[in-house]
């Protein structure tokens, strides 16, 4: 008898499809993988609208927020349901959903994206992979023991800009790597226009369901000015966002840690920033930050450093002439005869002594991110980066928002124990209290659907 899954694994194979992970498990026995969304506009929708020109899906349901967010999915595919609350979406569509697409604010990439994965549904999920670092443990835990196929929204992983970058590290073309230096001109706060919360406070809009945005994070008053909160001022508040670094690292430091093959914790941080409170993200931060080192590295530490907010990160020690202007985001890797700039999204350039630069090497294949994830669900093939990977990325990320609030102070970090060795009161930042309705901790502990 032909299963849908062996269908399915058919039907991929015949059209020589590469790539990515999962199991399917819906019970709407057609010959296309059953997809749905948390979180459709935006982001999500750019997620929706790749994912739709794959030749073997089919979005069964969409869920916002906020149903005037809902206008593009509409026109996108007219009969498939909209959903205000995923929840709702699952207890309803759950057994003809295979696999979901989250792409909400950071602070609730955790629960919507367990709650798929504890109910068998593979996921794609947007960066970084959570808001703090108990969470990001989890939905490791969580998909290692779920078998789901998972990646994270870091699509220029796939890209051939930054496939190439990996293959001139790794054959070779700079030596081995003795320091490295990432940066965006992002601020960590700005989108919003606000430093501190808005003293006016508006009522919820009809089409929005303030509660279920707010989710895991405290209540406050649902405020329209400057859109600061919803639809796009999030990411600069600290209940919600992940700054900066947060916003863009996961893309910046993909390359690095691709190319260095970087498995091991990070365990030293060291911030310093403009000025913060305990509402936004500071402006500008500088982080440094120590990784094991791996045989592509000339040391067995290697020292990685974040800025953003126009710092400019330090040429010394590179090949790369002052003359040279930098790209407003990317990073560049120090080797023993060369320094590799890597632009965000352009083609890498080697840098030699007196200031040489050579673009004549062969460009890697290009490949399509979010139909890799699709493969992958069909084949039962898990991407580079899944959510193992794409925790080790997310997690210097957290541990970096934890340090800029001990500015000039280095916290050491015990990975395998998941705590801040030498600063107790810095181990508060590594999970947060969640909101009644909203318990993460319990969700965790529950039984599967």
């Amino acid at each position: 008898m032909t299963t849908r899954r062996r269908f399915l694994q058919g039907a991929a194979s015949a059209s020589a499809i590469v790539a990515a992970p999962a199991i399917v498990r819906g019970q709407n026995l057609n010959s296309k993988l059953q997809l749905a969304s948390i979180g459709s506009d935006g982001k999500g929708f750019s997620d929706i609208k790749a994912m739709s020109s794959h030749g073997y899906q089919q979005y069964v349901a969409f869920c916002d927020v906020d149903t005037e967010r809902t206008l593009n999915v509409k026109k996108l595919s007219p009969e498939t349901p909209i959903y205000q609350d995923f929840r709702e979406m699952f207890s309803e569509k759950g057994d003809e959903i295979d696999a979901v697409t989250v792409s909400t604010p950071d602070h609730m990439h955790a629960y919507c994206a367990i709650s798929a994965m504890k109910l068998g549904k593979h996921v794609y999920c947007q960066k970084p992979m959570t808001h703090n670092v108990w969470e990001n443990r989890e939905m490791m835990r969580v998909a290692e023991e779920a078998g789901v196929i998972t990646r994270l929204g870091n699509q220029i992983h796939s890209h051939m800009f930054y496939r190439t970058a990996v293959q001139l590290v790794q054959s070779g073309a700079i030596g081995k790597v003795k320091e490295v230096q990432s940066w965006v001109r992002n601020t960590g706060h700005g989108r919003s226009g606000f430093l501190n919360r808005p003293t006016r406070v508006d009522p919820v809009p009809e089409s929005l369901n303030w509660d279920s945005w707010i989710g895991v994070a405290p209540m406050r008053p649902y405020s329209g000015e400057h859109r600061c909160y919803h639809p796009w001022g999030w990411r600069d508040w600290q209940d919600f966002g992940s700054g900066a670094i947060g916003d863009i690292g996961c893309h910046i430091f993909d390359p690095v840690f691709t190319a260095l093959d970087i498995t091991g914790p990070a365990d030293e941080f060291f911030a310093t920033h403009s000025g913060m409170n305990d509402e936004v993200w500071p402006a500008q931060t500088m982080y440094h930050f120590t990784v094991p080192g791996t045989e592509y590295t000339a040391e067995d530490r290697l020292r990685i450093t974040w800025s953003d907010g126009s710092l400019a990160p330090s040429r010394k020690g590179s090949h790369i002439p002052s003359r040279e202007q930098l790209p407003s985001s990317g990073s560049f890797l120090i080797g023993e005869t060369g320094t590799l700039l890597v632009p965000h999204v352009a083609t890498p350039k080697i840098f030699r002594d007196g200031g040489k630069v050579t673009q004549d090497f062969e460009m890697a294949e290009d490949l399509d991110h979010y139909h890799g994830w699709i493969d992958g669900c069909i084949l039962e093939e898990q991407p580079s980066d899944d959510f193992q990977y794409g925790g080790r990325l997310t997690e210097v990320i957290l541990l970096a928002n934890i340090a800029v609030r001990f500015p000039k102070e280095t916290l050491k970090w015990d990975a395998e124990k998941m705590k801040i060795t030498n600063n107790d009161e810095a181990n508060r930042y590594l999970t947060r209290e969640y909101r009644e309705g909203w318990d993460l901790k319990k969700l965790v502990g529950e039984s599967p659907g």
